[in-house]
């Protein structure tokens, strides 16, 4: 993990970054937020911000934010300086970190912010011929393609990968595809030069540069665009890229991997992503299964989560009962691993007693789990009949509306996480903001509303 300090690397500040050296974070440190602003611009790269107070954090995260730099960032200072903790947290910090740190609340910040995790976890008999090809491959530069349903650990799998690379001493970058607009998405992946575009205050390094000499990551490589496909295909073929407005290739060297939730081959046909592409990064495909088809791997999961947010909150870590275990084995985990993290925050949160039990185990998603019909529906089957408490509630209502409520409704039971919410759906995550925002126009409520990446599509 990258740290970037921004600030007098004096005392307590100077502590904080040995502490997060010895906690496995690579340190740089930049005097001031001007320094920090050219240094991220021209390819430095940060995973993580640590902003001293005392600076102008607010006109430093609208610079980013204005640039569209996504890094997130802490803020820290001394523990008496209060009403400069909470400008800053006003004006965008993440967290917090009081000064002089604590070597525990650092190491929580990195993983908590930064969201890298190192772990990955795989004990069932279906995943053991993936480790092996990854064993195989992962030290040679081939492209890799990774696919799976949402939620699977397509990005875990990469960060594996790039441990097991020669690169693993270089920068891993990862760019979310289905997160950025189309009109952002160029100049993120590509970089800019001054000029070259309204808000090009600045010449503006790319992730191909940031992730030379290591590993980039295209995550749902599937939602981005076709002409920009046509570019990416070129700097894979040619090693070099054309930043946005410039007029000279810039050579890179990378270990590309991609990710889809969605069958490629299925998206070549219907023309929405490039059969020459496809074949470039399909050199190696590795297909994660969903976690339903994983049993031997929901209990080590589910132990791992429940020990790391039980250490996040700082609560005792319990064991899962026989009976919670039981319960978790028969749900049918839609959202995969993702959602059986989030179910074991909450049951950390809720449990009590010695032992997680089922009392604390809240599954979501139950309506969507496969009903046995009753003895009248297979009655009225068998004899041919029509049902009508099947679609009575449906009759006399718009399809318009019946979509804009299964939208809404899906999009509530993902907990407003919209990539997941588009793979149930079955539609791009595109067509989701569209919709959402349609929605929102109309004055109809959305989880989480309309966002500045919806009016940007737009």
């Amino acid at each position: 993990m990258r740290l970037l300090i921004v600030g007098q690397l004096e005392g307590p500040l100077a502590t904080a970054g040995r502490i997060a050296t010895q906690r496995g974070a690579k340190v740089a440190h930049i005097d001031g937020i001007d320094g920090a602003l050219n240094a991220l611009r021209n390819g430095q790269g940060a995973d993580l911000v640590m902003c001293d107070v005392v600076l102008d954090i607010g006109r430093f995260i609208d610079s980013l934010k204005s640039e569209h730099i996504n890094v997130p960032v802490v803020a820290c200072g001394i523990n008496a300086n209060t009403e400069a903790a909470v400008r800053a947290i006003r004006a965008g910090a993440k967290e917090y970190v009081p000064l002089p740190p604590d070597a525990e609340m650092i190491a929580a910040v990195l993983q908590a912010v930064a969201e890298e995790d190192a772990t990955f976890i795989a004990r069932d008999p279906s995943m053991q011929p993936i480790l092996q090809m990854v064993d195989r491959v992962g030290g040679s530069d081939a492209s890799i393609l990774i696919t799976g349903e949402s939620g699977t650990g397509k990005e875990v799998m990469a960060h594996h990968i790039h441990r097991k690379s020669r690169r693993a001493a270089g920068n891993f970058v990862s760019v979310n595809c289905a997160a950025i607009p189309d009109n952002l998405l160029e100049s993120e992946l590509f970089g800019h030069e001054k000029g070259a575009f309204t808000g090009a205050v600045a010449r503006r390094i790319g992730k191909f540069e940031e992730a030379n000499g290591g590993t980039l990551l295209l995550d749902e490589i599937s939602e981005m665009d076709m002409r920009l496909q046509a570019k990416l295909l070129r700097a894979i073929q040619e090693r070099e890229i054309d930043r946005v407005g410039g007029t000279t290739p810039v050579k890179i060297d990378i270990r590309l991997i991609a990710t889809s939730n969605r069958d490629l081959e299925e998206e070549v046909k219907a023309k929405r992503f490039r059969e020459d592409l496809y074949f470039r990064l399909n050199v190696v495909n590795l297909q994660l299964p969903p976690l339903r088809r994983r049993q031997a791997d929901i209990v080590p999961l589910a132990a791992y989560f429940a020990e790391k947010y039980a250490k996040a909150n700082g609560i005792p870590n319990r064991p899962l009962s026989s009976e919670a275990v039981a319960a978790l084995q028969a749900h049918h985990w839609r959202g995969n691993v993702r959602e059986l993290e989030n179910t074991m925050h909450r049951a950390v949160l809720l449990a009590q007693g010695d032992k997680i039990d089922p009392n604390a185990i809240m599954l979501s998603g139950q309506s969507f789990a496969p009903e046995k019909p009753s003895a009248a529906e297979i009655a009225a089957q068998t004899a041919g009949s029509f049902a009508p408490a099947s679609t009575g509630g449906l009759v006399g209502r718009t399809v318009a509306d019946v979509e804009r409520d299964l939208i809404i409704d899906t999009l509530s039971h993902c907990l407003g996480n919209r990539t997941h919410a588009a793979n149930i759906l079955g539609i791009s995550i595109r067509t989701l903001r569209n919709k959402l925002k349609q929605y929102s126009d109309e004055g109809i409520a959305v989880a989480g509303g309309a966002t500045d990446e919806d009016r940007a599509v737009s």
